[in-house]
């Protein structure tokens, strides 16, 4: 009895759609990793984690790393509220869209395609490619750039480099979906590791770093400090990552039962806040970085990423502070581009419903963000790269709105989601983030543009 109304619950899900649910996401990993249906609650959360972690790359990666630096050495701890503030606003809409995923069997680009008219889809897609390409570029600078820093190799030809991560996801993939959460997390406690040494030797104040979480009045006020604000939450909150997240919870094989998903939801809202804590914890410490030395020393003008490595070592009193420095940032820009690489996947195969084969699809999606990389590093070398990175992150904060509205649009459907709509309290908070992403973004792009 049970079971027949579980059937027609999802048979009236299923009506409020334009398509019905086609070919699932990442077909090659899908529902590959077994849950095990009895033992303890750690079990069931092990076999869970894993995806909160390829998210949490996003909050961490190179572009987030300018935003970090240029508010550390201008204002010293008073942003850290700023990074607070957008990393919450990250756990509710990662939250969000792993329900999506579970929920509907959708990613976030499927429901796109499925709910709206095709032009709109089309239109969304559009705008999706160019902000996965955006972001894909300030992973690949930010990769090029250290090992330019690390190992002397020009800019272009690190650029190049970087597209063999497109053969590491194809070899790693047919290995089994939990080889690449491994080297993701592998690199990201290196990430935690090197900033523990740099918060060792750099010796912050640990009653103004906890000041610094208080938010102020000051960050409205003054509108230098608005500006770089708004781009730390910018730079913070990925578009890409909804579309990431919605996916890659479905490689788990939970029941597909009212039981199983929302066992499926707990697990895996638990599985990415704790990640995202984490990316709280390093893009903190890379602000607190250089407040400890670049404001505390008086250089407030520190903002680009190869100025912060060349200027740590006399600060810090050891050279390994910039190599630790550019140790991370590799390990960054790495994880940035594998987990790029899968997004390029995810909504190249949403929106359109094109099925081709795996390696030319990562393929496609390396090289939109590599030529333009290449082009401008060879005409205009690390200045052209700066330039490029803050273009990047224009582009991202233009996206970021198509793709929230449309997650917090659906999760609050009661005819999509069913019995798992968001409770009342959760769809007013859902869209006043909403809000506040819309008007913030839209204003760093008023000034990028015409401040």
């Amino acid at each position: 009895m049970m079971r027949t109304g579980s059937n027609a619950t999802e048979a009236v899900q299923e009506s409020s759609w334009r398509n019905a649910v086609s070919e699932p996401s990442l077909p090659e990993v899908h529902r590959s990793m077994k849950v095990p249906q009895k033992g303890s609650w750690i079990r069931k959360f092990l076999a869970f984690a894993g995806p909160g972690y390829l998210v949490a790359v996003g909050y961490m990666d190179p572009g987030n790393w300018a935003t970090d630096i240029a508010g550390g050495s201008l204002f010293g701890y008073s942003l850290l509220s700023v990074i607070m503030l957008s990393n919450l606003m990250a756990i509710l809409l990662q939250a969000l869209a792993g329900k999506l995923g579970i929920v509907t069997g959708r990613d976030l680009a499927q429901a796109c395609r499925d709910h709206y008219s095709k032009p709109v889809a089309m239109g969304l897609w559009v705008l999706c490619e160019l902000a996965i390409a955006a972001c894909d570029l300030a992973e690949v600078i930010g990769a090029a750039i250290a090992l330019n820093l690390l190992f002397g190799i020009p800019l272009v030809y690190g650029v190049l480099i970087t597209a063999l991560d497109v053969l590491v996801v194809l070899f790693l993939q047919n290995k089994g979906f939990r080889y690449i959460e491994s080297i993701v997390i592998g690199l990201i406690v290196t990430i935690g590791a090197c900033f523990a040494f740099e918060m060792f030797w750099s010796q912050p104040e640990v009653k103004e770093i906890l000041g610094g979480f208080i938010p102020t009045a000051e960050i409205i006020k003054n509108p230098e400090m608005l500006y770089i604000a708004i781009g730390i939450l910018g730079a913070t909150v990925m578009p890409h990552n909804l579309y990431l997240h919605s996916s890659i919870v479905q490689t788990r094989q939970y029941e597909q039962t009212t039981l199983g998903k929302r066992e499926a939801i707990k697990y895996a809202t638990a599985d990415s806040t704790i990640a995202l804590v984490f990316a709280l914890g390093i893009n903190a410490a890379i602000l607190i970085l250089s407040a400890a030395t670049f404001h505390r020393a008086g250089m407030t003008q520190v903002a680009e990423i190869g100025d912060a490595y060349h200027l740590l070592a006399p600060l810090l009193g050891t050279t390994l502070g910039s190599i630790l420095f550019g140790v991370a940032l590799l390990a960054a820009g790495m994880n940035s581009t594998l987990t790029g690489t899968l997004a390029g996947q995810i909504v190249m195969e949403g929106f359109l419903n094109l099925r081709i084969t795996p390696w030319l699809r990562r393929l496609i999606t390396r090289m939109i963000a590599i030529i333009p990389a290449v082009i401008v590093t060879a005409l205009y070398g690390e200045s052209g790269t700066a330039q490029l990175l803050i273009l990047s992150q224009v582009i991202l904060s233009l996206q970021l709105s198509f793709a929230v509205i449309p997650l917090v649009k659906f999760t609050n459907d009661q005819k999509k989601m069913g019995e798992f709509v968001n409770a009342p309290w959760l769809k007013g908070l859902s869209w006043i983030v909403a809000f506040i992403i819309v008007v913030l973004n839209a204003y760093l792009l008023y000034q990028t543009l015409f401040g």
